[in-house]
């Protein structure tokens, strides 16, 4: 399959980029800064742009039969819409180019699942040390709600950079109100990446946790 990677320089980025060219995709990496990714591939293209860019998310979007987004940024202590702007500029061109599948990394402790990531996270690191970038958050999933793609929003736990468990949790029930929740990028990038070909979850927001 023919995909785009946004977010490609990311954690759960990178490792989407190299599970699918394991598995034998045709994988483009959309990346600000191109020399970050750091990986080359006969089936890897590395496009360079800016996710808050329309023309140049258009370009990338064009040609491909799916698109996976682990769509991420530092700029935590400030009001910003790069998550949902970045987003509204995919989904457009997906729907201008007839993309239909569309994998979406956002996080549990959001919208219907606002307390599923432990009492920690619900009454200090969001509301104190995350807000705008939950914020944002909740405004991409309305996005990508809005649209007529065939959506899966996909809402892990607290990330980590810890091997792949193969073995995790995923469905609407995951997470806690006392316990935190956590899960491996590279888990969540092999969760994404089975949604390309799996219905199960369309149209919906399964969180995601060991």
């Amino acid at each position: 399959m023919r995909i785009l990677i946004v977010g490609a320089t990311g954690g759960t980025g990178r490792e989407l980029v190299r599970q699918g060219l394991e598995r034998g995709h045709e994988v483009a990496a959309f990346v600000r800064e191109p020399k970050r990714l750091g990986r080359e591939h006969e089936r890897l293209e590395v496009v360079p742009g800016n996710v808050l860019d329309a023309a140049a998310v258009e370009r990338a979007v064009a040609g491909r039969e799916a698109v996976l987004s682990a769509l991420g940024h530092k700029r935590w202590l400030y009001p910003t819409r790069i998550l949902s702007e970045g987003t509204r500029n995919v989904v457009r061109a997906m729907e201008t180019h007839g993309v239909r599948r569309f994998v979406c990394e956002t996080a549990l402790g959001i919208a219907d699942a606002w307390w599923r990531l432990g009492l920690s996270y619900t009454l200090f690191v969001r509301p104190v040390v995350l807000p705008f970038y939950f914020h944002d958050k909740v405004r991409q999933e309305r996005i990508v709600r809005s649209s007529d793609l065939d959506w899966i929003l996909v809402r892990p736990g607290v990330l980590n950079n810890r091997p792949a468990r193969g073995r995790y949790r995923h469905g609407p029930q995951v997470g806690h109100w006392l316990w935190g929740a956590r899960i491996s990028r590279a888990d969540v990038a092999t969760f994404m990446l089975d949604q390309l070909t799996d219905d199960t979850h369309l149209h919906q927001s399964p969180g995601l946790a060991w």
